[in-house]
């Protein structure tokens, strides 16, 4: 039990909880009435409606490499991020507190579907504002916009902290958007199911040294990471044709209210982020 006194566990069990009760659900209700029911629509929200979803959305997972994905970013940068002197073996949530580690987290995935819908709401036209801001009438969920806060808070206070973004599954979901338009319809099943294996396989490679390579792991400092991990996402659904799964201006929304959080405790605890810099500055 002593796992359960961490706000990250207790929000990766809750988010687990919910994935399961939700596909059990959807057999009753249909998956599409229920993903409209909880699920986060821009033109929804700008017209006023179903608000609820800017929480409830923070909760829903489009599948189970979705959850295992952000949940186990949120285990990483909340409880294994370093491994450092006093602290032994510890992350964001050691450094800011429970108490706030939990409203952050809500914050700034509240955030991050609130600057996604306007964004997506008003700019999400044409060509270019689908692409940039998304279209207004799609469905977002997940719990990477509170994740990119945690991301950009980070940034803030361990810049030159090193970090490795695991890129081979997002090489390969733009892989399989950019080869979709060129093969069969009747091919595409089979090119979705080898990339699904090589991403599951990433998730198994990622606990055997020896296999890491394969995962394309790329070592960056903590303030370069969360903009190698939005813009040349951003750049590559403007292509014709290419259209990610991947919420980008919830991600910039959440790093957003992380940069800015970073810079109000650098500033009320000066001291205190100038050691924690000085720390992890390797």
């Amino acid at each position: 039990m002593k796992l359960l006194k961490s706000w990250t566990s207790w929000l990766i069990l809750a988010n687990i909880i919910i994935f399961l009760l939700f596909q059990i659900i959807s057999v009753i209700l249909g998956e599409e009435k229920l993903l409209n029911l909880l699920a986060l629509q821009p033109i929804s929200i700008i017209s006023g409606q179903k608000l609820w979803t800017l929480l409830t959305s923070i909760f829903i997972h489009a599948n189970l490499f979705h959850l295992f994905v952000n949940m186990f970013s949120l285990y990483f940068v909340g409880k294994k991020l370093f491994n450092y002197g006093l602290f032994k073996s510890g992350g964001l949530e050691d450094i800011i507190g429970r108490k706030r580690f939990l409203s952050f987290y809500i914050l700034a995935g509240l955030f991050a579907s609130i600057f996604f819908s306007f964004l997506s709401g008003f700019l999400g036209y044409g060509y270019l504002g689908e692409n940039i801001f998304g279209n207004p009438h799609i469905l977002g969920v997940g719990a990477s916009g509170a994740i990119f806060g945690f991301l950009g808070l980070l940034a803030v206070l361990m810049p030159n902290k090193r970090v490795y973004l695991i890129a081979g599954p997002l090489i390969a979901l733009v892989l399989e958007a950019v080869l979709s338009n060129f093969i069969p319809i009747s091919l595409q099943s089979i090119l979705s199911l080898v990339i699904s294996i090589y991403i599951f396989f990433c998730i198994f490679a990622i606990f055997v040294p020896n296999l890491s390579r394969w995962i394309i792991p790329i070592n960056l400092s903590f303030w370069t990471l969360p903009f190698v991990a939005i813009i040349p996402l951003i750049v590559i659904d403007l292509i014709p044709g290419i259209d990610l799964p991947i919420g980008n201006m919830a991600h910039l929304g959440g790093l957003i209210l992380g940069l800015v959080y970073g810079l109000y405790l650098k500033k009320r605890y000066p001291n205190k982020t100038q050691i924690l810099s000085q720390m992890f500055s390797k």
